[in-house]
Parts: C-alpha cells; structure tokens; sequence
C-alpha cells in the first residue's frame, strides 16, 4: 500500500509533467501505477490515504457464531484438552464425530481471546543467536581453525589435516596431519603455534565449529592455560567459519593435491608442509590486495602497497588517455571481520569474503 504523503508526492509530479505537454499513460507507467490509480486517487480532489486500512468490513455469513467461539475456548480449556494444540483438538473430536471448526479457526480464536500462549510446558523457541562476531586490526589477534580429512592409500581410511589460520594476514600459523582427530591432537597443534608466534601474553580469539574434539575437556585446559579466549560457530550454521572453509578449499583445488588419495602419512604431511609455504609466502591473496600472508602478517604490505600506487600512478601519467577514471585503490586493507554485524560496520572498514 501506498501511504498518503507518497500519494500525493506522484500525483503532483504527474500534474506538474502534465501541464508541460507530458501524456498521463508514461507518466504513470515511470512510477509505476496504472492511469486508473491516479483517476482514482484524485476523483475527490484532495488526495487521501488508502481506505482499504480504515473500510469497516461487514462480519461474513458463515462466521462461528458467539455460541460457536465460547464452545471453541471451552473445549480449549477442558481437562482433557487443556495441554493440546488446536490439531491434536480438531482430530480428537473428529474422531468422536463431532466437528465445530477448523485448526486455522481454533488459532484465530485463540489468538482473539488472548489465549495463544504454548500449551503445557511448552515454550516459544527463542530465536537463533547471531553469529559470533570478532575484529582484527592486527595480526595475532583472532584465529580460525577447522579439522578437514585428506583421502589416504585406500577408500575408506583418511588422514585428518588440523590447520590454523590469523583472518587478519590469512597465515597459516600452525599446521599438522595425524591419523586420527582429537582433543590432545588439536592442543599440541595450538601450542606450538603460540609458541611459534610468540603471543602467549597477548589477547588472542580462537574461533571454531561446534565438533566434539574442539569442545573436550583436554582442549579447553589447553586453552585456559593459555589464555585464550574460545569462540565457535553458531549451531547447524554451515558458514559460521569462513576464513578456514576457504583456505581448505584452495588447499584441495591445488593441482598437485591427491585425490585419488596419499600413499602414506609421511607423504600427506610432505605435501601439505609445501602448500603452507607456498600458501604464506608466494600465494597472492585476493582479500589482502594480493599480497602474501607473510607480507600481510609482518607489515610490508603498506610499503608493497605504496609502491604499486606510485607505477600505476607513473601508468596513467604516460598514457592517460587509457585511464577513464581513477587508478586501481592499492591501500592496504583495514580492519578484517569474522561474520560482521552489516549494520556495525563502520564505513571504510574491509569486510571478510
């Protein structure tokens, strides 16, 4: 419905086209009503609200009486009824052979007397939290881990590949593969990827799914001890962990990844030790500006950054006519978030793909 103000906005724009030699059909039609709309809106001169808000509707003839809806609530409230929905209601007593009125009607009723709460100790679901939201302006400051499974020799058995990823830089920093997943696994992984990093002393957010081995009570030890802060997904949300669901994604979409399956540990590890590398030091990185981790985790990208500014710079002074508007935007980018709030985020702030 169109609101009143809106109305009569379009009907003085109308006129105003009209009185400079404009037709009504396209003048309509660009925004988006019919000629018999506007005939309508102005047949009483001033421009009113919609009356379909305000029409009193007469009461239909084959409405439940006020008997009829009193029998409804009183069967509602019946010992036998007090704890059931409308549905489980209507079969019941259609069974017996009687009927008064639908399920739709049962609510309708119900929700007009006020009485619609949930039955029994039933309560209304509450609704689902909102995904877990954390910012980094630094490296260090928020990690993102996951457990993924490389194929082993034969069908059926699998390596698990425990991988640790900063969503500010995108470095791997911390890494293993064993054959089998568990709480002591992922607390050895973690502390030497502190240690490695050397931010025992610092804030640090871990962030992760909901699966068993991230929650027992080997690891949450691990984590206490170490100060970190634990931080998982939101139940049954399949993007909740962006940052590590990406980075296993072009793990296994390397052309030397095996899918056929690796022909032992030892050799799932070799090759997974050379994709971090390649990973942290030669892989360019769309969401940092095609940097490398490393260069993002260390800082030199702001001076990467500069430099490729300045050659486009000197690009577009050579031959300027090539360039239709402004050079390629090679700042560095600001802060990184993990699933951020759309309407919290400040302007200019980099948002995670």
């Amino acid at each position: 419905m169109i609101s009143a103000p809106d109305r009569r906005e379009a009907v003085e724009l109308i006129d105003e086209a009209r009185a400079n030699g404009a037709r009504l059909g396209p003048l309509c039609a660009e925004l988006g009503i019919t000629p018999r709309t506007y005939q309508r809106w102005t047949q009483e001169g001033a421009v009113g609200p919609d009356g379909r808000t305000t029409a009193v509707r007469p009461k239909p003839d084959h409405a439940l009486t006020l008997e009829e809806e009193a029998a409804v609530v009183a069967l509602c409230k019946s010992e036998q009824y007090q704890s059931a929905p409308p549905a489980q209601i209507v079969a019941r007593e259609a069974d017996e052979g009687r009927y008064i009125a639908s399920e739709s009607t049962f609510y309708r009723v119900l929700r007009r007397m006020e009485m619609n709460q949930p039955r029994g100790r039933g309560r209304r679901q509450a609704p689902p939290p909102k995904p877990t939201s954390h910012q980094a302006d630094g490296p260090n400051q928020v990690w993102s881990w996951d457990v993924t499974w490389l194929p082993g020799p034969v069908s059926g058995l699998f390596f698990y590949l425990v991988l640790i990823i900063d969503i500010y830089s995108r470095k791997v920093v911390g890494w293993e593969v064993e054959a089998a997943e568990s709480s002591l696994l992922l607390s050895r992984v973690l502390q030497q990827a502190v240690l490695k990093e050397r931010c025992i002393d610092q804030p640090l957010v871990l962030h992760s799914d909901n699966g068993s081995p991230f929650k027992g009570e080997t690891l949450k030890a691990k984590l206490k001890s170490l100060g970190i802060e634990p931080s998982y997904s939101c139940p049954r949300v399949s993007n909740d962990n962006p940052f590590s669901e990406s980075i296993f994604a072009t793990c296994k979409a390397m052309p030397s990844y095996s899918a056929n399956g690796f022909g032992s540990l030892e050799e799932a590890r070799r090759w997974v030790h050379a994709f971090v590398c390649w990973y942290n030091t030669e892989h360019r990185h769309s969401g940092i500006q095609y940097v490398t981790p490393q260069q993002r985790h260390t800082g030199e990208d702001v001076a990467i950054l500069a430099q490729r500014k300045a050659v486009y710079a000197e690009a577009k002074a050579r031959n300027p006519r090539r360039w239709s508007g402004q050079t390629r935007d090679w700042r560095p980018v600001g802060v990184v978030c993990l699933n951020p709030d759309k309407e919290a985020l400040a302007p200019g702030r980099k948002r995670a793909a």
